[in-house]
């Protein structure tokens, strides 16, 4: 166990920095990066403009997740020299989805102060505009990024009462909204993308209204979703398989053999089941045209 002076010990400061608008960050934050002796961020060239707008010139040091462990001890030495250290994410709150909570954990370990500076975060501001009248919800941050894993994560909140409230990068929120679909059924959802930012964008609606949605074009920003609950008896059965076969119908090239196929695969069923399913969809198609 280090032994230190307590006099002598700094304090971290956990800053929480705009999402996008520059205009939402605190006074108090303003303050302590103007007065504390570093900042670790997350990434400093991000970190760099967002100091440059507000003209503080507090020296910076790196932050970021491949080396979190080695630079949290690195700091907590700095802290217990005397240094007082403000941590900082690219967007939002430290330790939200982004790196901090190893080093709070450190410095906690270490004896020394932990000071939270609440303001922005994605989430809190996305369940504001979601219309969420119990209150309750699970967050789950990034779900992973491989279908099989991201499937078996879903399954096990089949029958949450709760909503469930993700994180999802632009290039892989098709693939989690079908997965979504496929898993829970078409419930009510919403998603919050680029908040704050110039191209904010707010939807709602069943998950393959979003899933339309996310089609056929690029999109960009992250996204907060959030999936409403739905019945215990939902599961990759019955009107949620029709559902997926539909879109994929809808909103694919793929023949009616591919999408039997992929599908079977994707949700462990017969493959001759959604065939046959698949085949009274495509046939339904053909008569209302």
């Amino acid at each position: 166990m280090i032994q230190t002076n307590l006099n002598t010990i700094g304090t971290l400061y956990v800053v929480a920095t705009p999402i996008g608008n520059l205009e939402d960050i605190t006074l108090r934050a303003l303050r302590i990066l103007k007065e504390v002796d570093l900042i670790a961020a997350e990434d400093t060239r991000h970190t760099r403009h967002l100091l440059n707008h507000f003209d503080i010139h507090t020296p910076l040091i790196s932050y970021y997740r491949e080396k979190e462990v080695e630079r949290s001890e690195e700091l907590v030495q700095k802290m217990l020299a005397g240094e007082t250290i403000a941590l900082v994410s690219d967007a939002g709150t430290p330790g939200i989805s982004d790196p901090g909570a190893i080093l709070v954990n450190q410095a906690r370990e270490a004896g020394i102060t932990i000071v939270p500076l609440p303001g922005p975060s994605a989430l809190t501001a996305a369940l504001s505009a979601a219309g969420i009248t119990d209150g309750s919800f699970l967050f789950l941050g990034f779900p992973p990024a491989r279908k099989g894993q991201r499937q078996k994560l879903l399954a096990t909140f089949i029958d949450s009462p709760w909503a469930l409230v993700f994180y999802e990068s632009p290039h892989r929120i098709q693939a989690f909204l079908a997965d979504v679909l496929a898993i829970l059924g078409d419930r009510q959802a919403f998603w919050a993308r680029e908040l704050s930012k110039l191209y904010e964008d707010l939807q709602a609606g069943p998950v393959s209204h979003l899933l339309a949605l996310s089609s056929g074009k690029r999109n960009r920003g992250e996204f907060v979703v959030i999936i409403h609950p739905g019945s215990s008896q939902q599961s990759a059965t019955g009107e949620n398989v029709e559902a997926i076969l539909l879109w994929y119908q809808q909103n694919t090239d793929l023949s009616l053999k591919d999408v039997s196929r992929r599908v079977a695969k994707d949700l462990e069923l017969s493959r001759s089941d959604v065939y046959q399913m698949a085949l009274e969809i495509w046939a339904a198609g053909k008569e209302e045209l």
